[in-house]
């Protein structure tokens, strides 16, 4: 789902299928007399100033009605207050080119209605540098309506049992959780609670510690656990206290996994004296893991990937 969340609302309650994703891209941008962006640059002084700012045209152009919303924007009358604006959310300087390649349909919204979204997070408690974060990771967060960003931190707390301390630290870490389809996100969960069988106390642990598992392909989330739990042998416990490793590369796990298996070092028991935790298992780089959790050399890894 990497691009799940890379859709603007056209209506800040609508949910917006895969095939309308596709016809975003698919519509031409601009009047037929003209490509691109570019050729309008001389004659624009809001295109002009927009690519001294850093945006991308040959970006923006690709998305829905952008081109169209940019031409009809005067730079001193409609632009100015929004980066005004931006910045005093906290988008830096150097932030403002690349985020509005990403997002130019800001430029197209109403003031109030962008302030009044934030005194929204701000009445939740979100602080200010937590807010330009957010922002700034997940640049369609305003335009959604106050209506929809409640429904969505009450769709977190009620689904997950989450306090609201945690329900916040989750969106400040994967903000784009606000923004992208909660289909898929409903989904996951129904994945680990069903097909993977961890009880809802273990998921809320997983999904606070390594929220990214709400949006991971459900195909990779099966197989690896799949492996983890079936093939090693590791307990839901287990896999709840090291829930990031559901976000390494299943080769990876398998590799090193038999390497260690080979070398009758494979002991994933804390009880046991040669205990290794998922943790080194998976997130040392490959020197690191052979010397000092497999206590062999680079070489001996390498000769012995060649035989698998």
């Amino acid at each position: 789902f990497s691009d799940w969340d890379d859709i603007p609302p056209s209506s800040a309650l609508e949910v917006i299928s895969e095939e309308e994703a596709v016809q975003i891209i698919a519509e031409p941008l601009l009047p037929i007399q003209s490509s691109t962006l570019r050729d309008y640059v001389d004659h624009s002084e809001t295109l002009a100033k927009l690519v001294h700012l850093g945006v991308d045209l040959s970006q923006v152009e690709k998305r829905q009605k952008a081109g169209q919303l940019l031409l009809t924007l005067d730079f001193e009358k409609d632009v100015k207050k929004i980066l005004l604006f931006l910045k005093d959310v906290g988008v830096e300087d150097n932030q403002l080119g690349p985020f509005l390649t990403k997002n130019p349909y800001i430029l197209g919204e109403d003031l109030e209605a962008l302030e009044t979204r934030v005194a929204y997070l701000k009445s939740k408690k979100f602080g200010k540098s937590e807010i330009a974060q957010m922002v700034s990771r997940a640049p369609y967060l305003l335009l959604f309506s106050v209506e929809r960003l409640d429904n969505r931190l009450g769709f977190f707390k009620n689904e997950l049992g989450l306090s609201v301390k945690k329900t916040k630290d989750l969106v400040i870490r994967l903000p784009r959780l606000l923004t992208g389809k909660i289909e898929p996100v409903k989904e996951n969960l129904q994945v680990c609670q069903i097909e993977l069988g961890f009880q809802r106390n273990e998921i809320q642990q997983i999904v606070c510690k390594t929220p990214k598992i709400l949006t991971a392909s459900k195909k990779r989330l099966k197989q690896t656990f799949d492996y983890l739990h079936n093939i090693m042998g590791i307990p839901h416990h287990m896999l709840t206290r090291f829930p990031q490793v559901f976000n390494s590369k299943l080769l990876r796990i398998r590799e090193r996994h038999m390497f260690l298996a080979f070398l009758g070092r494979a002991q994933y028991d804390p009880a046991q004296p040669s205990y290794i935790s998922l943790d080194q298992l998976v997130s040392l780089p490959d020197e690191v893991f052979c010397t000092e959790i497999a206590k062999a050399s680079m070489q001996d890894f390498e000769n012995f990937l060649k035989t698998l």
